[in-house]
């Protein structure tokens, strides 16, 4: 670029920019930085823990690989019962026959995933709880998909992509892998507070296919002190990003997006907000209704330290709210 020139294009970029910022609270500078995160999943560890070493009580190296662990209906218990349900979000009637046949190659699978840093829950476990599944990203590298399905994943959220340039290079590996092994899966997008809420919605439309037995797509809203975006912005500005690419997302794939949070960020922006949304909450050390007081939830994720066969190393660990037959009847409804 020539010197002469320099001048005059940098007044007419600052004259477009305030237009920009006059008309629209969620347009963001037209020169924003790229993203260079390492987010939304836990990092690879330095010394991963064998296969061969994770597992529940008695299940040890050596022994032979048990066949699928069908678990029937059961009720929720009472401990759990303030949570029952998602604000919203009501579970569709279902006739109970077509619940009694799961569609072939998605019956429930009883979990047997062992933790590294294991949880007293006391009576609200997880673990009272018959639905289980993961979250995953690059960090958990190749994955041994119908291995994992076989130990209790019986849906897994897959990281495709943050900010406005970035995409997970496992991201299309895991999806075609997880389909194939008949793991229920969805995808989710972390958001960079430094990029327009609707180019990250069409960063993620580009990259995410629209496919008939998809989960809902997410949105992974945090405050992340490794990002290199430093911004927090106001709660107004959040929530009005979050609409933005809420928005665009349920228009393209005609599914009601769930949100995933953490603490600190839920109590800063969202106490209060998106009543007609499901949520996926982050809560590793006590019971969501303790960590987010009033709020109704879908997915409980409820460690960062699991471990299981078919990964190497670490993965985050998560639940549904509520028995075989509502996973059923939400899927129904909500997969297309």
């Amino acid at each position: 670029m020539r010197r002469s020139s320099l001048p005059a294009i940098l007044c007419a970029v600052m004259v477009l920019a305030g237009c920009a910022r006059s008309g629209n609270i969620e347009i963001e500078d037209l020169l924003t930085p790229t993203s260079a995160e390492v987010t939304g999943a836990i990092p690879a560890p330095s010394t991963p823990v064998p296969p061969s070493k994770v597992g529940l009580g008695s299940e040890s190296e050596g022994m032979p690989q048990q066949p699928l662990a069908l678990m029937p209906p059961e009720p929720v218990p009472d401990a759990l019962a303030p949570v029952v349900r998602t604000t919203g979000m009501p579970l569709p009637s279902i006739n109970p026959k077509k619940l009694a046949a799961p569609a072939p190659g998605h019956p429930v699978v009883k979990h047997r995933f062992g933790d590294a840093k294991p949880v007293n829950f006391g009576r609200a476990s997880p673990h009272a709880l018959a639905v289980h599944g993961v979250d995953v990203s690059r960090w958990q590298g190749e994955i041994d998909w119908a291995d994992l399905r076989m130990h209790g994943a019986n849906f897994a959220f897959i990281k495709a992509t943050d900010g406005g340039d970035h995409l997970d290079p496992m991201f299309h590996r895991n999806w075609r892998a997880a389909a194939a092994a008949g793991v229920k899966r969805g995808a989710y997008h972390f958001f960079y507070w430094c990029r327009s809420a609707s180019e990250q919605a069409d960063w993620f439309i580009r990259n995410v296919p629209k496919e008939p037995g998809a989960l809902p797509p997410v949105l992974d809203v945090e405050w992340n002190g490794y990002s290199s975006c430093k911004k927090r912005p106001s709660r107004e500005v959040v929530l009005e990003k979050m609409r933005v690419f809420l928005t665009k997302l349920e228009k393209h794939y005609g599914q009601r997006p769930i949100i995933y949070t953490a603490p600190d960020f839920y109590r800063d922006n969202l106490q209060g907000e998106f009543l007609d949304y499901p949520f996926w909450l982050r809560s590793v050390a006590a019971h969501p209704s303790e960590v987010y007081p009033g709020r109704n939830w879908l997915f409980w994720q409820y460690s960062g330290s699991g471990l299981s066969k078919g990964v190497d190393g670490r993965i985050d660990l998560n639940v549904f709210y509520g028995g075989v037959e509502d996973w059923h009847r939400w899927i129904a409804a909500n997969t297309g």
